[in-house]
């Protein structure tokens, strides 16, 4: 099919795919659910790798969570040999919910497939999130009182992971899989209340948009990016900081003080999770910093996997 031929939803997703390529991707690999973004993608990807010479591949990952999921993820598996896709694979997980509840477990068993088969092969990963995605992403963020990486949404390019689509809505993908005529997934749980995601996107964003005007959901992923570009210096001042307050597996507590919050934090947040914590909440890191800059001989401060406390002007696990 020339580009000639492409209706406009279809080219656009085409031009996000391509463009987003670099040099070091030399073998392609579409995570697809069935769903419309993931098609939209799966076409844009065989598309823009037959344009450049690259070999691509495609999975599909069974959570076995719904009745005929099986058969959701065959059907997928025929959508991605009908684009062109020669080598696609389908993997069945047993997701183990362990108190982070299903949607994270699922989350989580996914990724663990993907990052595989990826390796296995060599190739750039790549997810079909969408600028409504981003958007969903920044407002749950707010609601949690997250911090500037959380709002950052996700990158468009990160641990061998890349997200053509950021910039498109989801609308695009949509008008996509009807111009090519693909028939996608459409997934239960995507319109199921029981979720906050799908909260966000079936009732606060509407009402967002009613109130404030059209363009809140690319307000938000453009808030996303800005934010992405200085949490990304932060971490980078922190990580060229730490290694000068280091000693003895312990952290100085003069050289901390001296760094100013967004770093100091940084910091602390980082060698905390080299200690093993886990679940670090800001409320977590709060409590080490104020044994740095609130010190009045008080104890340690208890987080999930570590206590840290104070001894001779250092930071120590206790």
């Amino acid at each position: 099919m020339s580009r000639r031929a492409l209706g406009p939803a279809t080219l656009a997703v085409v031009q996000a795919v391509a463009g987003a390529l670099e040099r070091a991707d030399r073998s392609l690999l579409v995570a697809c659910s069935g769903g419309p973004d993931s098609l939209a993608l799966a076409a844009g990807v065989a598309h823009a790798a037959r344009g450049a010479g690259l070999p691509y591949a495609g999975v599909v990952v069974d959570h076995g969570l719904q009745e005929r999921s099986a058969e959701v993820a065959d059907t997928a598996r025929a959508a991605l040999t009908g684009l062109g896709y020669a080598d696609v694979t389908v993997v069945r997980v047993e997701v183990a919910t362990d108190g982070s509840g299903p949607e994270a477990a699922a989350r989580d068993a996914r990724y663990a497939v993907l990052t595989t088969e990826s390796a296995v092969r060599g190739a750039t990963l790549l997810l079909g999130h969408t600028r409504d995605d981003q958007a969903e992403t920044v407002l749950l963020g707010l609601a949690r009182g997250s911090g500037a990486r959380s709002l950052a949404g996700m990158a468009p390019r990160a641990d061998g992971r890349l997200r053509p689509l950021l910039g498109l809505p989801r609308s695009t993908t949509v008008a996509c899989c009807a111009e090519l005529g693909l028939q996608p997934w459409s997934d239960p749980h995507n319109v199921d209340p029981a979720y906050a995601r799908v909260r966000v996107r079936g009732r606060v964003l509407p009402v967002l948009e009613d109130e404030l005007g059209p363009g809140v959901a690319a307000a938000l992923a453009r808030t996303a990016a800005l934010l992405r570009a200085d949490a990304d210096l932060l971490d980078q001042l922190a990580a060229d900081a730490a290694p000068d307050l280091a000693r003895d597996g312990g952290l100085d507590c003069s050289g901390l003080s001296a760094l100013p919050a967004a770093l100091r934090t940084r910091v602390l947040r980082d060698w905390l999770r080299t200690l093993g914590a886990r679940g670090l909440s800001a409320d977590h890191v709060a409590a080490v910093d104020a044994l740095v800059t609130g010190w009045h001989g008080q104890g340690p401060a208890h987080l999930p996997g570590v206590r840290v406390g104070r001894t001779d002007g250092f930071l120590r696990a206790t």
